[in-house]
């Protein structure tokens, strides 16, 4: 049965195991938050992107309207002229001016046509985007509220442990102290059994000094450390 100085180590050693759980998992919770955040961010960068297709499809629709009006302006100037000249020739070469204006019109009524079309495409697959989006970016802003209240209530968690910490230490000796967090400076846990002759930190065998002298009454200045490791040892029956 480990001495009443291992055991009062054993309870801090639980309390720290605590405390540095909480701690950790505190640690967490700005990056967890910061991981939701960039998937809002991304969400309503490809909200913005449907809508940047919408716009640029819109321009090119407008663009192509300015195009057609200056053509049929155009073709309106050469009918004009066409009914004033009196030379064969110069009505015929009109004519073929504004047979070219009408194909213009016809190629450019035609892209119009298809970017309308694009138009109400781009529209039905930006609103059915758009109402997924905004769905997980309210998903995503509910398990940030929920993460923010969790670490509120894991900072409450933290003074409790500390306090209970902090206790723990209180009933020890100082150089039982001083051995325990300088093993636990080294690595958790500190304190660790023998059992078949292997260090319970290390997992490596202890040589029969240090096996003889966990056997033996840990005292308030005396412990037994593993050979390999240097963690704090007890023999556990």
């Amino acid at each position: 049965m480990p001495s009443p100085t291992i055991e009062l180590l054993l309870v801090l050693q639980d309390r720290d195991t605590n405390r540095l759980g909480i701690e950790a998992q505190l640690r967490a919770v700005p990056v967890e938050i910061a991981a939701v955040e960039q998937r809002i961010a991304a969400e309503k960068a490809a909200i913005e992107a449907a809508k940047g297709e919408l716009r640029e499809l819109e321009t090119r629709k407008k663009s192509l309207e300015t195009e057609i009006g200056s053509a049929e302006a155009q073709k309106g100037k050469y009918q004009t002229q066409q009914l004033a000249v009196k030379k064969n020739d110069e009505y015929q070469a009109l004519g073929h001016e504004i047979e070219n204006v009408q194909r213009q019109i016809d190629e450019l009524e035609g892209r119009e046509l298809e970017t309308m079309y694009s138009i109400d495409e781009a529209k039905r697959r930006f609103a059915t985007a758009e109402a997924t989006l905004k769905q997980n970016i309210v998903g995503h802003e509910g398990r940030i509220r929920s993460m923010t209240e969790r670490g509120t209530s894991l900072s409450e968690e933290l003074k409790a442990a500390v306090a209970a910490l902090a206790a723990a230490r209180t009933p020890i000796a100082e150089a039982a102290l001083h051995a325990y967090d300088r093993a636990a400076a080294r690595r958790m846990p500190a304190v660790v059994p023998i059992r078949g002759g292997k260090c319970g930190g290390c997992h490596l065998k202890v040589s029969s000094e240090v096996e003889s002298a966990a056997r033996g009454k840990t005292t308030d200045t005396e412990f037994a450390l593993c050979d390999q490791c240097g963690q704090m040892v007890y023999w556990e029956t």
